[in-house]
């Protein structure tokens, strides 16, 4: 994310120099004492870093103005992309934010500035502006009220959060979801004995993955189904009368015996292993 020629002409620091955070400080005090001081940013000062200068530019020009606020980097006045492109010449090199310019929240115009404060955070280490969910929340308030459901993940209760599952910053994945080890949904890396690999595997755990049946937010449903019962989910691919895998035509029918009466109705009574097995092709224990 370099400057375009056009952003480099118009930087408002060219020809400026660097006089220092402590200038800075006798004009923003407040801001330096009561939060820029105590966050990772300021740290770097020990490493010879300018501190303030690194991301509004030197300040030379700004300080000879009398505080001049066309002499200086203000980012309130760039855009997500212009924003995102000065915080990712120094934390493009994470794998954390390696996708960062591809992500669906720069595509949505959702900047770093967005989520992060790094003069006035709420929540350290990462310089947020609210805790997580409530700041993921902001936005996402379908999302918010799937976790109010009975069956959910316990993100409520700060049991897992949103991170644990999405990268905020972006993935080569839809939904910016992370990947378990060996490339895997980022489900197996909680639920490891549904990551296989099996010798007999259920077709649509490997093309619709977990959430062909499960909801990851939240459910009415027990164990967050898509529907009410078991039996009505495996009807969506198993016909009890339309195909046969014997002609090659999809999944194998329900036999005639599952008369979808009461005792019937649970697959998962019988098909117990139903995200994939080592022992038996229809999924018994």
């Amino acid at each position: 994310m370099r400057p375009t020629q056009a952003e480099a002409a118009t930087d408002p620091t060219a020809g400026s120099e660097y006089v220092g955070s402590d200038t800075c400080q006798g004009c923003h005090s407040d801001l330096y004492e009561k939060g820029f001081a105590d966050t990772p940013h300021a740290a770097l000062l020990k490493l010879g870093k300018h501190g303030c200068e690194d991301c509004h530019g030197p300040g030379s020009a700004h300080v000879q103005g009398g505080g001049d606020v066309s002499q200086i980097v203000r980012y309130a006045d760039l855009s997500a992309v212009e924003v995102g492109r000065r915080c990712m010449s120094c934390h493009q090199s994470s794998v954390e934010n390696s996708h960062f310019s591809q992500s669906m929240h720069l595509a949505q115009d959702v900047g770093c500035l967005d989520c992060h404060s790094p003069h006035r955070a709420a929540a350290s280490p990462a310089l947020l502006k609210k805790p997580a969910p409530d700041l993921c929340f902001g936005c996402h308030a379908q999302q918010k009220a799937e976790f109010a459901r009975p069956y959910r993940h316990r993100v409520l209760e700060g049991l897992i959060t949103c991170n644990d599952c999405h990268n905020p910053h972006g993935t080569s994945t839809q939904h910016q979801l992370r990947t378990a080890d060996g490339g895997m949904q980022v489900c197996t890396k909680c639920h490891t004995e549904k990551q296989g690999p099996f010798a007999f595997e259920h077709l649509a755990v490997k093309q619709d993955g977990c959430t062909g049946c499960h909801t990851p937010h939240g459910s009415t449903n027990p164990r967050m189904l898509r529907v009410s019962q078991i039996n009505l989910l495996c009807l969506q691919c198993h016909s009890a009368t339309s195909r046969t895998a014997d002609a090659g035509l999809g999944p194998p029918e329900i036999r005639s015996f599952h008369n979808q009466t009461v005792q019937y109705q649970a697959c998962t009574m019988c098909h117990t292993e139903i995200h994939g097995s080592n022992f038996s092709d229809v999924f018994f224990r």
